[in-house]
């Protein structure tokens, strides 16, 4: 099942969004998440609200498959609005638009 991942900052967890009836719905929570198949989403609007405003709004997901098991994931993965308009691997600095695996976990984003 594809799902839609975002960090909660008031829960300090994962929020796992769920496609139903033509809606992204919150059903699950998680400290990891595991998916294939992955991609990037920023909302560029949200992006700019966070910019106009400065205060924090969800705008960007990691969307994929929910998996149990992966392979090892070592590059890291960051995003942050007032740097940058996408996801970018952390020690390159390049954009990111998907990956084969991505695991999520402690507010971190590792793909292969």
């Amino acid at each position: 099942m594809r799902v839609r991942v975002y960090y909660n900052l008031h829960k300090r967890t994962f929020s796992i969004q769920h496609h139903i009836d033509g809606r992204w719905l919150v059903r699950d929570y998680a400290d990891e998440v595991r998916l294939r198949d992955v991609v990037f989403k920023v909302s560029e609007a949200g992006r700019r609200r966070v910019l106009a405003e400065g205060r924090k709004n969800v705008h960007a997901f990691v969307i994929g498959t929910l998996v149990d098991d992966l392979p090892d994931t070592p590059t890291k993965v960051m995003y942050n609005p007032r740097t940058q308009s996408t996801f970018i691997e952390k020690e390159t600095q390049r954009p990111v638009h998907s990956a084969e695996y991505a695991r999520l976990i402690n507010k971190q984003v590792l793909v292969a």
